[in-house]
């Protein structure tokens, strides 16, 4: 038998926490508040217009940076919403994923060796995805326990071989908002030492206490470096459909071009003429609503937390909870994780996942994009266990 022989970027690269824990909450039949899997009901638009596209037969290669009708629906999208002007005729590109749209970023900016500034706690997809394009990540420690950017230590971590600074906004897993200051602060940073930002903005329709998000294009000097990355899986609950996009200068998004077409030839065709339908259809009303109910499941899952006396980081925006466990005792995040599901039958995410060199383990990461019956007997299960 021959020996299994990997490429040097596998060495450094396992199966994120996130999927094992679904894994293991599979195997005990218990409530998954682990990974961000969204499984709420498909809005009516997406099923229409999923099913008109069938129905035309519109199931062929698209083209490779996306169908007309979505590209000029996300730029449309953007100027409205998010205040920055994008061409759908050359700086618009329909992905696979925000997860895809961030891989062709990365893999488009970094030759081996090039380092990222990754505010920390990070999502470990993008540290994964860092590693796999042949980068370095460089953790930048936010400040408890709001996780206020620390603007100094940021800039301290620039070296001659950084290309980039990752701003997920609002983030997973922390549910940090960057404020408008902090956005201000950063772009004179990117000129001082040429560097491009790119921004994780999946989150962007799920905001709290009456907050608004702010793209970091739409700053004074930042548009011409920042490659914004976003998608619809989150907004409108079709994680598995995988459609993100990725919009930038047209010399950059030409790249990502390229590396589109190279890695997915397209995204899928009949899903791209859903979204882009329902994004002219679905009314303004279903956002404010969207994010009105998950506020109702965040203060739920943290009031549950209180009452235990664990200590919640109440999120500003997305759909995690970063709590900090008392009375269980636990060696590590991991063994805290496991304990939980365990003794309860609720899943959660070790922190450290999201933190390098030994943080986060004390504490544990929950997703609440569930159905009303399943947070509630999630939270249940919580309280009898340990109250």
């Amino acid at each position: 038998m021959n020996k299994l022989r990997l490429s040097h970027r596998m060495r450094d690269l396992a199966q994120s926490d996130i999927r094992r824990m679904t894994l293991e909450c599979e195997r005990v039949g218990g409530v998954n508040l682990g990974q961000g899997i969204c499984d709420l009901p498909t809005i009516p638009e997406l099923k229409t217009g999923l099913a008109r596209a069938v129905e035309e037969n519109r199931s062929t290669y698209s083209r490779y940076d996306g169908i007309g009708e979505l590209r000029t629906a996300v730029a449309e999208r953007l100027s409205r919403k998010n205040g920055v002007s994008y061409d759908a005729e050359g700086e618009v590109v329909v992905s696979v994923g925000a997860t895809g749209a961030f891989a062709m970023t990365m893999m488009a900016l970094l030759d081996p060796g090039d380092e990222v500034i990754l505010p920390e706690p990070f999502y470990g997809y993008h540290w994964n995805t860092i590693v796999a394009a042949g980068g370095t990540p460089v953790p930048v420690p936010m400040r408890e326990p709001d996780f206020a950017v620390d603007m100094d230590a940021l800039s301290a971590a620039v070296t001659s071989r950084t290309r980039a600074v990752v701003v997920c906004s609002p983030a997973n897993p922390s549910g940090k908002v960057w404020t408008a200051e902090e956005l201000d602060s950063l772009v004179p940073v990117l000129h001082e030492h040429d560097l491009w930002a790119v921004t994780d903005e999946i989150y962007e329709d799920i905001l709290y206490d009456g907050r608004r998000h702010l793209s970091l294009a739409s700053r004074p000097g930042a548009r011409e470096r920042t490659i914004t990355v976003s998608g619809f899986s989150k907004t409108f609950s079709i994680t598995g459909w995988r459609l993100g996009f990725a919009a930038a200068p047209a010399p950059m998004a030409a790249a990502l071009g390229v590396l589109n077409d190279l890695f997915y030839v397209c995204a899928p065709t009949p899903l791209q003429y859903a979204v882009a339908e329902a994004l002219t259809r679905v009314p303004a009303s279903y956002y404010t609503e969207l994010a009105a109910e998950y506020q109702v499941k965040r203060d739920q899952l943290v009031e549950v937390c209180e009452r235990l006396g664990w200590k919640p980081r109440v999120p500003g925006g997305a759909y995690y909870l970063m709590t900090e466990p008392t009375g269980i005792k636990a060696a590590s995040a991991r063994e805290l994780s496991d304990r939980i599901l365990e003794q309860a039958q609720v899943a959660s995410v070790p922190g450290s996942a999201f933190f390098a060199d030994g943080g986060g383990e004390t504490l544990v990461r929950f997703c609440f994009a569930k159905t009303r019956d399943d947070l509630d007997r999630a939270c249940g299960l919580l309280e009898k266990a340990f109250a």
